[in-house]
């Protein structure tokens, strides 16, 4: 009875929770196929297509009358008769004009160019269908775009070179010569974040919420009267916390293999340390938050707190860089920014174990501590 650690005891846990867990669906859903459909999205989204759409809106009074009038600029009317193909659904007045520039380095861009009056165009720009709106003041072109818009500023530079005859084809010379490295698409900067995303989200769900919900529902209250310790009871959430996200994580990686062609490009132990070390800082930090409240109200506050500022800040969907220059410093200190960069650095540079030893022994220490107080502060009621 005096044995620190009671290895069957310990056992018997580990698998009644497993079994707990694994029971319910939505665990599989929210674990494993939300994940993956994210992954699918976002990088069918961002990953580069064999040709670009670019939907442009051409101001034009009269529309929705029998005729069309002509008060289109006469060089862009000129420029579209004798450039673009006329696109005329079945019955009615030709309404788009698409052309079409061939590019073997960079992809094709067709543009599409659709005649519409200018509170439709405005409607079109509002819901994103289109990025730029073109009009005509005496004869001159007037651009109407939002200049906070990357993807409006780069329609109009295709375009003014479109109109100047200088949009470059996959015939013309040139000296561009496209990146074709791995680790350098969207698809590879996402995935580690989705993997250390997921670690993060399982056990601040997975470990505080459950040990709450236990506790406001008086089952922790049963658990005191046997003889188990809560040291047992809390590594037991996390290993089987642990293993469960091993499995997430590699059926996100076996998707995004087979689906994206995305590889290890670093060493597998590595990956295998800072995912330990990883699960072991989200672990600790969760039974912190739930060590002392009984409230499911409070604790999705209490979760949502640590949750929500490395979500939005840690660089998961979008480089981190993109916020302030005095900021960067404290987010790359956060516990999720360390994993996905570590995460990223041995997927896409070729990190090895040396590499991420000094971060995985960050979060390691972060979890001890963590788990350490949350153990001593622990409640069972």
């Amino acid at each position: 009875m005096n044995n620190p650690v009671r290895f069957k005891q310990l056992y018997h846990l580990t698998s009644a929770i497993f079994l707990e867990i694994v029971r319910e669906p939505g665990v599989l859903f929210w674990g494993i196929v939300f994940p993956i459909l994210l992954s699918l999205g976002l990088g069918l989204a961002f990953t580069k297509k064999p040709e670009i759409t670019r939907k442009i809106a051409i101001v034009e009074i009269g529309i929705g009358h029998e005729s069309i009038s002509q008060d289109t600029s006469t060089f862009l009317n000129n420029f579209l008769k004798k450039n673009a193909v006329i696109i005329t659904p079945k019955g009615e007045q030709p309404r788009s004009y698409k052309i079409s520039i061939p590019d073997k380095e960079l992809g094709n861009t067709v543009f599409l160019f659709q005649k519409t009056s200018l509170d439709n165009a405005i409607m079109l720009l509002k819901r994103g269908n289109i990025s730029l709106i073109l009009d005509s003041e005496n004869d001159k072109l007037l651009y109407h775009f939002d200049p906070m818009n990357s993807d409006a500023q780069l329609t109009y530079l295709k375009l003014v070179g479109l109109f100047n005859g200088k949009v470059r084809t996959g015939d013309s010379e040139s000296n561009i010569k496209p990146l074709t490295v791995s680790g350098t698409r969207y698809i590879d900067f996402l995935i580690p974040g989705l993997i250390a995303m997921g670690i993060m989200m399982s056990c601040l769900w997975g470990v505080s919420y459950g040990i709450i919900e236990k506790r406001s529902k008086k089952l922790l209250r049963r658990m005191v009267a046997t003889p188990m310790k809560k040291s047992h009871f809390l590594i037991a959430l996390m290993t089987v916390r642990a293993g469960m996200n091993l499995i997430e994580g590699f059926l996100l990686f076996l998707f995004a293999h087979l689906v994206f062609n995305f590889q290890l490009q670093g060493s597998l132990p590595a990956v295998l340390v800072i995912f330990i070390a990883g699960n072991s800082a989200f672990a600790g930090i969760s039974v912190f938050i739930s060590s002392r409240t009984s409230n499911t109200e409070v604790g999705n506050g209490l979760i949502n707190a640590v949750n929500m500022p490395m979500l939005v800040l840690s660089g998961i969907f979008f480089s981190y860089h993109n916020f302030p220059s005095w900021a960067i410093p404290y987010i790359q200190k956060l516990p999720l920014t360390i994993m996905a960069d570590d995460m990223r650095s041995v997927f896409n540079e070729g990190a090895g174990l040396s590499d991420i030893a000094i971060h995985a022994l960050i979060l390691t220490l972060i979890g001890l501590v963590f788990f350490s107080i949350g153990l001593k502060v622990f409640k069972w009621h």
